[in-house]
This record gives C-alpha cells, structure tokens and sequence, in this order.
C-alpha cells in the first residue's frame, strides 16, 4: 500500500502523435502545392488537403476499432470510443468537403460552372481510375454516420448497428485506392507512398491480429462455456462461465470481455459485459440487467452452451489507484465491476467504501454477496434508494462530505448510467475530489 503507482494512461503522447501526423500530412500538401494565382486552383488544392487529411483519419478510424491493448486497457475503451465517434464525424465532413470542392473545381476546369457539379461526379466516376470504388466506400461512410447520429441510433438495434457499422473496412479499403492513383501528392512523391502504404498496412495487421487471431487464439485455448445460470433479484441474473485456466487469460476486475454465447438466436451477438467476481482459475462470472433482447435472453441458457469472449478490455481496474482510501459508486447494473473491486482492491480495515444507488432495496443485486464482502474486510457499505413514495435520494457534494469527511483524500471508482455518472461527478467535484482521482468508465458509444 505504500508504494501505489498509478499506471499512466498514454492518451497524452498518443494524441500528441496523433496531431504531430496531421501536421505532416499539411506539410506534404504544402510542399507539394505551387503558388495559387487563380479561383480555380483554391478550390481544387482545398480539395486535395481536405482529402490527404480524411484520408489520414481513416486509417486512425479503423485503429481505433482495432482493440489494441494499449489502448482498450490504458486508455478505456470508453474514451477509445468517443474518440472513434469524434474521428467518425470528422473524416465524414471532409470526405463530403473534398468531394464537394474537387468535382467543383473539375467542373470550373471544363467551363461547366457549379452547377455541373452533379454531372462532373458522374464524368469523374466512369473515367477515372479506381474512382467507381471510391463511390461506393464514400456511400458507405454517409450511411455508417447516418445510423451513427444518436437519434437514429436509438431507433436501431444494436446488433444491426454493430453489423452495419463494421461495414467501415469495407469503406475503407474501397476508398483507399483512389488515394494512390488519383492523388498528385503521392505520385511526385514516392516517399509519401510508402509511408501511406505503411500507415494502412500496420493498422490493418493490427485488425487481423486483434479482431480475428487474438479471439481465436483465446477462445481455443480456453474452451469456455456456461455452467449456470443464477437469478439474482427479477430481471438480474448471474451467468457462471467454466473453462480451462482462465486464470491466464490475464483479466482484472473492473474488465470486461465482448461475450458471444453460442447459442440459436444469438451466435450473430456480441455484447460487453464486465465481470461481476474476481476471475477464478476455473470460473468467471458475469451478472446482468435484462434491458434488451440479448441480455433478456441469457436467463434462458442452458449448461454446456459454448462460450466466445474477446478481451479482457477497460482501464476501470486497480492499476487506476493513487491513493489509500477509495470510494466504489455504482449505479444500478454498473456494481457488477465495483463488486469485483470490493473483493479485491487491497486495504486495511475502513480503507473501502461502496455507494451503491438503485431504485429500491428489491433492485439491490449482489447484496447478499457485498454485505459479507464488506464484514469481512472490514469495508463501509451504504446504500442510496428512493423513498416509498418515489423521491430520489440525495447524493451531493454535502452529502458527501458529511458521510466521507475526509472524501477529498479518496480515489473514486464510478460505474452507472451516463445521467447518474454525470451527477455524481459534479458532486465529487463539488466535494473536493480532484478530476484526476475520478475514475469512470461507460459502453456507451
């Protein structure tokens, strides 16, 4: 305990690396671009860095779905996420932007004006190489961002969402070859080739190997599959996974592993669900809240079903810790991984504190479980239900403060839904607790 190191995350120099290859895509752009005396040539070279820098983003769009370790397990996957999502909505503008301002600037060239705009499209498509499957991987970009933006996405099951969305490969690698054949930055430098050829190519070899060996390479050597099912409290249930030294799979608690239960029905879903137990060497155990038609349909599983998991994922883990003292806040399903930390964070007798919110003392899962976790460890446990008449508790800065005097010296561990999340940061914030020792992580994308 006297010698707690956090694990710094690497979001820092990996955003700095990130805005140091935007610059060098602007350099080449400018090297490479003669003085610009006319309307035309503006439009066209806005065009041509509009589409070196959607063509960059591509390339961090798809790492960023790769599921590097680096990153889901240092960074978050939660932060990775947003970080797609924001990566997302940017190459989407400027591949509309660069369409936009090249087909102007071609039509300017052959005296058609802005109207022509639509016919130059046309023209370009059909005679230029590799252009017909740029076409095709830009339509793929518009529809990917349109079932992305949150009231559509709402509206769409997750499991069409997520098959929908994984058609981003296809976009781009249909859209990557134009880049070559078309763009003049590339064909008068052929450096600049071969670093865009690298570029494309690590990220694609860390696909292959994180999405697609990785998983088989862990679900062959682990041979899991369900030994019960458990129900917890209504609507909540426990799934127990056996398998072959799963000790080594090297998970955490506070992780999470993307779950596919090989079952009729649901071989084409997979879904992230965190651990609700410290991982045993032939057991892992995860509990759920049936608030869609997969989770629902996990209570119906029966023993022996054939297990695939991908992980372990999240930074939501002990290497997080700063301090002795630390305060678990859970939010409905969000204790699954605050109890797997109550069991197995390390400190002396009144070190440990959990607040667990929920709707009513019949919503309380696992309590059984964290009332002798907390006896034995000699932990505080308290709870936060609304009153019989519906009024919800008051979580607080003052609040706060008056049940942990000392709660600016605590690291915090929070996991619930966003709304909750966000009233609890303010309030921690509001009771000194600095930015820093506030640890959260959310699936939500």
């Amino acid at each position: 305990m006297r010698r707690i190191r956090p694990r710094r995350s690497p979001a820092v120099p990996l955003l700095l690396a990130v805005w140091a290859g935007a610059a060098g895509v602007i350099w080449l752009w400018w090297n490479n671009t003669p003085s610009i005396a006319d309307d035309n040539s503006k439009i066209l070279n806005a065009g041509r860095i509009t589409g070196l820098l959607a063509g960059y983003l591509m390339a961090l769009v798809v790492l960023q779905m790769a599921r590097v370790p680096a990153l889901e397990r240092r960074v978050g996957s939660d932060r990775v996420a947003r970080w797609h999502a924001m990566s997302g909505r940017y190459t989407i503008c400027l591949v509309l932007a660069h369409l936009f301002l090249t087909m102007w600037g071609y039509a300017l060239q052959s005296g058609k004006g802005l109207g022509g705009i639509v016919q130059q499209t046309i023209d370009s498509v059909n005679q230029l190489p590799d252009m017909g499957k740029a076409a095709i991987g830009t339509g793929l970009l518009v529809l990917i961002g349109f079932i992305s933006v949150g009231g559509v996405r709402r509206l769409i099951p997750y499991d069409t969402w997520y098959h929908v969305h994984l058609l981003t490969y296809a976009a781009v690698f249909l859209t990557f070859w134009h880049q070559l054949s078309t763009g003049n930055d590339f064909a008068v430098e052929p450096t600049a080739k071969t670093v865009w050829y690298g570029l494309y190519g690590s990220v694609t070899a860390l696909v292959i190997w994180y999405r697609i060996l990785a998983p088989i390479r862990l679900n062959l050597k682990h041979q899991m599959r369900v030994e019960a099912v458990i129900e917890e409290t209504p609507g909540i249930v426990s799934v127990l996974i056996s398998g072959r030294k799963l000790h080594r799979m090297g998970a955490e608690a506070g992780q999470f592993f993307r779950w596919r239960f090989l079952a009729p029905g649901m071989r084409l879903s997979s879904h992230p669900y965190s651990l609700s137990a410290a991982p045993r060497p032939n057991m892992l155990r995860i509990t759920v809240k049936a608030i869609g038609d997969h989770s629902a349909a996990l209570r119906d599983l029966g023993p022996g079903t054939r297990v695939w998991a991908e992980g372990p994922y999240g930074a939501l883990t002990a290497a997080k810790r700063s301090r002795g003292k630390v305060l678990l806040v859970a939010g409905g399903v969000g204790i699954t991984p605050m109890r797997a930390l109550f069991e197995t964070l390390p400190g002396a007798s009144g070190d440990l504190t959990l607040l667990y919110r929920a709707n009513s003392t019949q919503d309380l899962a696992l309590w059984d479980e964290l009332a002798s976790i907390s006896q034995e460890r000699g932990a505080r446990l308290m709870y936060a239900v609304n009153s019989p008449d519906g009024e919800r508790p008051d979580i607080s800065a003052e609040t706060l403060r008056r049940k942990l005097p000392d709660i600016d010296r605590h690291d915090v561990f929070m996991c619930g839904p966003p709304g909750f999340a966000q009233q609890v940061y303010e309030a921690l914030r509001g009771a000194g607790v600095p930015a820093r020792r506030i640890h959260h992580e959310s699936f939500e994308m």
